[in-house]
Formats: structure tokens, C-alpha cells, sequence
């Protein structure tokens, strides 16, 4: 037994050392790689204010790295969202994309971005993060009731798209009566993207999944007992009610967060966790949730300088290479389990 927690302990930290890595040459080529190449030399340089060049610094400072700090961190907590709720269903396939979750609070920041900009001229980040939260909890509820009629996993999963759809078409309807001066912005932003991100943008998105992230490890041992069963969690003192509560309004606020800023993302928040996991070959939630935090920010940071450089200067909507790479990991998760179930 010592012998296998030894093995264990250094497949952990084989693994986190490996994101590590990963995390650190992510962000050096995301904002080293460009129209305009800054060597690792001059970003270290620059961030120690030892290299005087206005036009890499402005670069830098006021587009890549709050561009490279929004991927990791809206990256990390759509992982994180899609870990809780996996738990939350029991299943590895679910996730705020999948559910309808996404597309749900699409639908209400589409709403209060088309209101606000007539009505103010502008909308603030916590109005969109409010929109965004209602909009995920609406579609969350949603999937919650039609959960108590449909047993069947998979009649639950193909409800939650069906969910997405509509929000979809209700956003697609409800953008047709913006103003043509507004439809750019949305159409932007309906896509999915990390373009245009701010230190502003930065500090809100980071409190808010700071706090989230914190709580959800807070209940790494309610999570653990949850996994084995509601019976189970219930003998141990958990009081699963409020625990199911706890872990849809934590998984509504990461993904209300991203989508608020980057818009709708696909496949995030079901594969990385599902890899992360392979990984470490555990779901032990102490060990799983801040690596899955770590790989959900380097899958999409990647992603994202793929998106921005591949076909340069065109830019890819960040969805579209997500669904990728995530897309086929799903597949196979899915033959997997009909495998396993001897379908």
C-alpha cells in the first residue's frame, strides 16, 4: 500500500509539474507571438522595466497580457464548471456547454447588451456578469426540471442542446432588431473570442473565480463523499440539498463569468477535465480541482494563440478551435462508455 501511494503521489507530481510547464511556455508564446514578435529576452526585460520600447511595451501591457490573463482564467473556471457539474449529474459527458447552460446566458447578456447599449450607450462588466448568472440559472433550472421527468442520461443530454438551440435562435432573433452599429459587437462577441480584453476586464473576472474556485475546493470532501453516492454522502453528514445548490450556483457563476466576457465556449468544460483526470487517474477532488483549473487555462490559452495565429491577420472565433480539439475527446469519452455499458 505504501508502495502505491508513493506511485500516486508521483504521478500527481508528474502531472502538475507537466501543467506547469505547459502554463508557463503558453503564456510566454502568447505574448511573445504576433504581428510584431517580442523575444522572451525583451518580456522579461520589459516587465522589469529594464527595456525602453514604447511600441512592445504598449503591445504588452495593454493587449496581450490582458488577452493571455483572460484565456488562463476564464479557461481555468469554464474547466472548473464543468468538473462541478459532472459531479452534480453524476456523468462525464455534461458540461456548461453541452447542458445549454452557455447558450442560456448568451441569451441574457445578447438581451441586456442590446437594452443597455440603447438605453446608456454602453454596458458595464458586473450588468453583463449579472445578465450572464440569470441567463445560466434560468437555463440550469430548466435542465433541473426536465431532469426529475427524463431518468435516461442521455434523453437529459439531448434535452440540454435542445435547450442551447433554443437560446440560440431566441439571441439570433433578438440581435436581428439591434442596431446595425451594435450587431458587429455581438456577432463578435456571440462567437466567442478573447480579443479586446482589459486589465478592468482582468481584475472582475479574477474575483469572481478566485472566490468560486476557492469555495469549490472549500468542498473538496462533500464533493468526494457526493461522488460515491447520495446515500453515502447523506451517512457522512452531508447535507445534500444545499450541496447540490452549492455546486449549480458555483458552476452558474464560473460559467456566467466567461460568458459574459468571451462569449459562448464549446467543448472546454467537458474534455479538460476528462483528460485531467486521465491524467492523474484519479477524481480525487483535493488533487483534481486545481489541475483541472490548470488545464482548462492552458488548453485554451493554446487555443486561443492558435486562433489568433494560424490564418493571421484573419482571427478565428476561439469556439471554433476548441470544438477542435474538445470535440473529439467527447467521441471518444461516448464509445467509451457504450464499451463499457456493452452496447
Amino acid at each position: 500500500m505504501g508502495e502505491k501511494g508513493q506511485d500516486r503521489r508521483a504521478r500527481y507530481r508528474l502531472v502538475y509539474a507537466l501543467l506547469a510547464a505547459a502554463l508557463l511556455g503558453a503564456a510566454l508564446l502568447n505574448v511573445g507571438v504576433g504581428s510584431v514578435s517580442i523575444p522572451v529576452g525583451r518580456i522579461v526585460g520589459i516587465l522589469l522595466g529594464r527595456v525602453d520600447d514604447p511600441t512592445q511595451a504598449g503591445i504588452l501591457w495593454k493587449i496581450r497580457l490582458p488577452r493571455a490573463l483572460m484565456a488562463a482564467l476564464l479557461g481555468g473556471g469554464l474547466s472548473l464548471s464543468g468538473f462541478l457539474l459532472q459531479t452534480f449529474f453524476g456523468n462525464p459527458i455534461v458540461g456548461p456547454f453541452v447542458l445549454g447552460i452557455s447558450s442560456g446566458a448568451k441569451l441574457t447578456v445578447a438581451l441586456a447588451m442590446i437594452f443597455l447599449l440603447k438605453a446608456l450607450g454602453g454596458a458595464s462588466s458586473w450588468a453583463l456578469i449579472g445578465a450572464a448568472f440569470a441567463g445560466a440559472l434560468l437555463a440550469t433550472g430548466l435542465i433541473l426540471l426536465l431532469s426529475g421527468r427524463l431518468k435516461h442520461m442521455a434523453a437529459l443530454l439531448v434535452a440540454g442542446i435542445m435547450v442551447g438551440y433554443i437560446c440560440s435562435a431566441c439571441t439570433d432573433f433578438a440581435v436581428t432588431f439591434a442596431d446595425d452599429a451594435d450587431i458587429v459587437n455581438l456577432h463578435g462577441w456571440s462567437q466567442g473570442s478573447f480579443s479586446g480584453m482589459s486589465w478592468e476586464n482582468a481584475g472582475v473576472a479574477a474575483a469572481l473565480i478566485a472566490l468560486a474556485g476557492i469555495a469549490a475546493f472549500m468542498l473538496s470532501k462533500p464533493i468526494a463523499a457526493y461522488q460515491q453516492g447520495e446515500a453515502y454522502a447523506q451517512s457522512v453528514g452531508v447535507n445534500v440539498r444545499a450541496f447540490r445548490v452549492a455546486l449549480i450556483l458555483l458552476s452558474s457563476v464560473l460559467s456566467a463569468t466567461v460568458t459574459a466576457f468571451a462569449g459562448p465556449i464549446s467543448f472546454v468544460g467537458v474534455a479538460v477535465p476528462h483528460l485531467v483526470k486521465r491524467a492523474l487517474n484519479t477524481s480525487k477532488p483535493l488533487v483534481v480541482i486545481p489541475a483541472v483549473f490548470l488545464g482548462g487555462a492552458v488548453f485554451c490559452m493554446g487555443c486561443d494563440l492558435i486562433a489568433r495565429t494560424a490564418f493571421a491577420p484573419t482571427e478565428l472565433n476561439i469556439s471554433t478551435v476548441t470544438s477542435a480539439f474538445g470535440a473529439p475527446v467527447v467521441i471518444v469519452m461516448l464509445l467509451r462508455q457504450r464499451r463499457g455499458t456493452g452496447a
